[in-house]
C-alpha cells in the first residue's frame, strides 16, 4: 500500500501564527462587485454625455427642418396678400396697399416679412429681420442662413410672377432654436448626473448576486483540508461558465498536487527500500574485505600464494559490491519510471544488439538467433535492453553443459497480437517447485557468482510493459526456457496508465 505525502508547508498554520490564506484576505483589494459598481458609475454617465453629443446635432436638425417647414407654410398662408398687394401697388392705389400691408403682417405672425416690387421697391418691411445692408438672396428655393450684425438669420425667398410681379421674403431669427437646444443639454446632464448613483447601485446589486457563486467557491477552497486533496474538492455545476472553469481549474490542480504527492512518497519509500536493500546485502561482502584488509595488515609477511589468495578475495567481493549497486540502482530507476518514457523501439534490432554484446562478455557461450526483419513494441527502451541483457547473462551463466560449453537459442516472434521472446539453453535446468522463487530478489543458487537480482529485474521490466515472463522445459534439450511475451503497439497506449507498482527494492 502507498503512503501519501503531505508536505508540512500544506497544512493548516499553527497557533497565533496567521496561514497564507489569512494573510492574503488581509491584503486583499477591492472586491470585484465593488470594482463593477465604480465602473458602472463612471462609465453610465459618460456614454449618457457621449450620447447626447450625438443627439444634439441631429436635434437641431430637426428644428430647422421645423422651422423651415413654418416658413413654408407661413408663405403659402400670406402669398394670396403679396399678390394683391403688388396689384395694388401696380395701379396706383394706396389706401388698398395700406390695407393689404397689415393683413399681410397679420398673416406673417412672428416672422419677419419683407415685400420688394419687380422695381426693387420695398413695399413691406416689417417684423424681425436684418438690416438693410444685409443683401437678402434673390434666387428662390428652399430656406437658407444669411449672417450680419452679429446674427444669423434663416430666410426663405419666393418669386411671385403674373401681372404684377416682385419677391417675398420670410425671416426668422436661427437663434429661436437655442431655448429648445439648451432645454435638452440641460435634460441630458441632469439624466448623467442621477444616473451615476443609480446605475453604480443596480450594477453592485446586480454583481454582488452574479459574484456570490465565485464567494461560495473562495470560501469552500479556504477551508478544504490540504490532506483530502482532489477528493475533498467536489463541486456541482452553477451554470456559471467562469466559475466552474475556475473549480475545474482548482480540481486539476489538486489532482496534479496528489499525483505529484504520490510521486514523492513513492521516491521516498524507493529510497528507503534502497538503502534497507543495500545495508542488508552489502553487510556480508564488505564484512569479508575488512577481514581481508586485516590479514594484509596484521601479517605483511604473508607467503606469496596466501597473499595473492586474499587479493583475489578482495577483487570478487569489490565486484560483487559493484554488481549489487548497480543492480539496486537499476531497480529503483524502474520502480520511478513513467509512461513519458515509453516510445515504440524495434525489439528484433535491440535483441540483436544484445545478443552481439552477450557473446562478447561470454566467450564461452554460442548464441544463435532467429529474429523477424522488425517487431517493435510498446516499451522503455532502457528497460528492455535491462531485460534481455539479464535473461542472456543468466542463460550463459547457468546453461552450460556438462562438457563446459554453453548453446543458447533465442527466438523472436508475433503471436496473438504480442511479442514472444523465447531464451532456451541446454543446462540442467530448474526444477518446477523453485520456478516461482527464482524471480524473488537476492534469491541465488549456491554456486552462482551473480547478485541474485537478475531474474528480478527481468521480472520487473515484464511487468512494467504490461508483459509475463514463465519458466518451462527446453524442447528437446532438457534445458531451461524462459518466454516473455509483451504487448503490440496500439493507438491508445501511450494514454493508458502503468500497471500498478510494486516494490520490487524491498520484495
Amino acid at each position: 500500500m502507498r503512503r501519501r505525502a503531505t508536505g508540512g508547508t500544506a497544512g493548516p498554520a499553527g497557533p497565533g501564527r496567521p496561514g497564507p490564506l489569512a494573510r492574503g484576505r488581509r491584503q486583499r483589494g477591492i472586491r470585484l462587485s465593488t470594482r463593477i459598481a465604480l465602473w458602472a458609475t463612471v462609465l453610465v454617465p459618460l456614454l449618457v454625455v457621449a450620447f447626447g453629443l450625438l443627439l444634439l446635432p441631429l436635434v437641431n436638425r430637426d428644428l430647422h427642418h421645423q422651422e423651415d417647414a413654418g416658413l413654408t407654410d407661413r408663405a403659402a398662408a400670406v402669398l394670396p396678400s403679396v399678390r394683391t398687394l403688388l396689384a395694388a401697388d401696380r395701379r396706383g392705389r394706396p389706401k388698398a396697399e395700406q390695407n393689404q400691408q397689415r393683413k399681410v403682417i397679420n398673416d406673417a405672425l412672428d416672422s419677419g416679412v419683407r415685400v420688394a416690387a419687380q422695381d426693387g421697391d420695398v413695399l413691406v418691411a416689417m417684423g424681425p429681420q436684418p438690416s438693410d445692408s444685409v443683401r437678402l438672396p434673390t434666387r428662390p428655393g428652399g430656406p437658407v442662413t444669411v449672417r450680419g450684425g452679429g446674427q444669423a438669420w434663416r430666410v426663405l425667398t419666393v418669386r411671385i410672377e403674373g401681372a404684377a410681379p416682385g419677391t417675398l421674403w420670410l425671416v426668422v431669427p436661427s437663434s429661436s432654436t437655442e431655448p429648445q437646444l439648451t432645454a435638452v443639454r440641460r435634460r441630458f446632464l441632469l439624466i448623467a448626473l442621477v444616473s451615476a448613483p443609480v446605475s453604480g447601485l443596480i450594477a453592485l446589486a446586480v454583481a454582488e448576486r452574479g459574484t456570490a457563486s465565485l464567494r461560495r467557491l473562495s470560501r469552500r477552497a479556504a477551508a478544504l483540508d490540504p490532506g483530502a486533496g482532489a477528493a475533498g474538492f467536489a463541486h456541482g455545476r452553477t451554470g456559471t461558465a467562469e466559475v466552474d472553469e475556475l473549480a475545474a481549474a482548482i480540481g486539476l490542480v489538486l489532482s496534479r498536487y496528489d499525483e505529484q504527492a504520490a510521486r514523492t512518497a513513492q521516491a521516498l519509500d524507493t529510497a528507503r527500500s534502497f538503502s534497507s536493500a543495500a545495508s542488508h546485502e552489502l553487510r556480508t561482502p564488505l564484512m569479508s574485505m575488512r577481514t581481508n584488509l586485516d590479514v594484509l595488515s596484521a601479517h605483511p609477511e604473508l607467503p606469496r600464494a596466501e597473499h595473492t589468495e586474499v587479493v583475489q578475495e578482495l577483487q570478487q567481493d569489490h565486484a560483487r559490491l559493484l554488481e549489487l549497486l548497480t543492480a539496486l540502482h537499476t531497480l529503483a530507476r524502474g520502480d520511478l519510471v513513467e509512461v513519458s518514457a515509453f516510445s515504440s523501439p524495434d525489439l528484433a534490432e535491440l535483441v540483436d544488439a544484445e545478443v552481439a554484446e552477450a557473446a562478447r562478455r561470454h566467450p564461452h557461450a554460442k548464441i544463435h538467433a532467429e529474429l523477424p526483419a522488425g517487431l517493435r513494441v510498446f516499451g522503455w527502451e532502457p528497460g528492455l535492453r535491462i531485460m534481455l541483457a539479464n535473461l542472456l547473462g543468466n542463460a550463459a551463466l547457468h546453461g552450460r553443459e556438462q562438457d563446459g560449453g554453453t548453446r543458447i537459442l533465442v527466438r523472436l516472434q508475433a503471436e496473438d497480437g504480442r511479442a514472444r521472446l523465447t531464451v532456451d539453453d541446454h543446462g540442467p535446468g530448474i526444477p518446477p517447485e523453485e520456478r516461482a522463487t527464482v524471480f524473488h530478489r537476492f534469491h541465488r543458487r549456491q554456486d552462482s557468482p551473480g547478485s541474485g537480482l537478475g531474474l528480478t529485474l527481468v521480472a520487473q521490466q515484464a511487468a512494467l510493459h504490461r508483459g509475463t515472463v514463465t519458466i518451462g522445459d527446453a524442447p528437446g534439450t532438457g534445458g531451461c526456457r524462459f518466454t516473455v511475451r509483451l504487448p503490440l503497439p496500439h493507438p491508445d497506449a501511450a494514454a493508458e496508465p502503468l500497471p500498478p507498482r510494486r516494490d520490487w527494492l524491498s520484495g
